[in-house]
């Protein structure tokens, strides 16, 4: 049976291991077959993603792309099964999926606080930039013409967004995009140290504006937006502020994509020179709510395939309601989202 296919471009957020949830959605896209990628943005666990997918597609097209993203996840599932950072026993019979009752996951978040990872870890072992290196093939992902690529990072110094294109891409610049300055050093790029590019880019939406042939832009969510009352835990609170720091950058680069469509329909600015971008949104808050920010460093197998697993689902039920939408209209109301945002400024 034919199938009709529609272009697309997907932004991919970062989240550790809540990666594996993008992991999932990528997983149903190529297996489903309607949805062709035109372009890709990556931050973080989003950007290893993004290069695993590279990687596989250039070798052998969605097939080669479904079976590297596995062999990625598989590696960094393997690489820390010595570790401490276990779920302990009652956990794994509470099904709790956190590390928070971990004692060695207190102990390094309070090292972190009164070292830093250069006191720690002074030649700079990072056995991350070796499991990426020995599970992705970069001459691959430098090499893919089937759809743009762009890795987000943050420059130290400037503080802002720095992105790097596919053909000039290395694992530096990965892992550049994933370094949170608590537990690695920064990455050192030409001269120019870089983090975690969720800090300023979670993911970048602006590089793909005009860069392919389709003005939809996918956005795979990881961390949810909107949380109901105040935190009152360490645990809840630390949660709280990974997910409020980086979905902000998101939030601003939809909030100006909302402001340039108002203008576009108002007819203050020419369709000649700007184009509307149609937004879309694949999240799952209600199941990825409840895992908490500790969750993020457990790369337990059950668990990853857990995500992976509601990233298909949940990829799935998406494309049965919002298919023919794509290349017509956005899925998000991006004025409800926002409305009230003025009002709370000015109070």
């Amino acid at each position: 049976m034919s199938k009709t296919t529609k272009a697309i471009n997907l932004a991919l957020q970062g989240g550790g291991a809540h990666g594996a949830f993008t992991w999932g959605v990528l997983d149903h896209i190529l297996e489903d077959g309607r949805l062709s990628i035109a372009g890709v943005s990556g931050t973080s666990a989003g950007a290893m993603n993004a290069v695993a997918l590279a990687d596989g597609y250039t070798r052998d097209g969605p097939d080669g792309a479904r079976a590297a993203l596995d062999y990625f996840w598989r590696c960094m599932s393997k690489s820390a099964q010595q570790s401490p950072l276990q779920r302990t026993p009652m956990d794994r019979l509470t099904g709790n999926w956190g590390l928070e009752n971990n004692p060695f996951y207190h102990f390094m978040n309070a090292l972190s606080g009164v070292a830093s990872p250069y006191q720690l870890n002074p030649m700079n072992i990072n056995p991350l930039r070796d499991l990426v290196e020995e599970s992705i093939d970069f001459e691959m992902v430098r090499k893919c013409t089937a759809f743009k690529l762009f890795i987000s990072a943050t420059n130290v110094e400037t503080g802002k967004v720095k992105v790097f294109p596919r053909d000039k891409l290395t694992s530096d610049m990965v892992m550049a995009s994933a370094c949170l300055p608590s537990l690695y050093q920064a990455v050192e790029i030409d001269g120019v140290p870089y983090w975690d590019g969720g800090y300023m880019g979670n993911p970048s939406l602006f590089p793909l504006y005009g860069e392919t042939e389709t003005d939809d832009i996918v956005v795979v969510q990881i961390n949810p937006i909107e949380r109901k009352g105040a935190p009152r835990t360490p645990q809840e609170i630390d949660n709280r502020l990974n997910e409020i720091s980086f979905n902000s950058s998101l939030l601003k680069e939809l909030r100006a994509i909302d402001f340039v469509d108002r203008l576009i329909r108002d007819g203050k600015l020419s369709t000649d020179h700007y184009r509307p971008v149609r937004v879309h949104i694949m999240e799952n808050e209600d199941a990825l709510k409840p895992m908490g920010a500790s969750s993020k460093m457990n790369v337990e197998w059950a668990f990853l395939t857990r995500l992976r697993d509601i990233g298909r689902d949940t990829a799935k039920a998406w494309l049965k309601t919002n298919y023919d939408a794509i290349g017509n209209k956005s899925t998000v109301d991006l004025r409800a989202m926002f409305q009230g945002i003025g009002a709370e400024h000015q109070g």
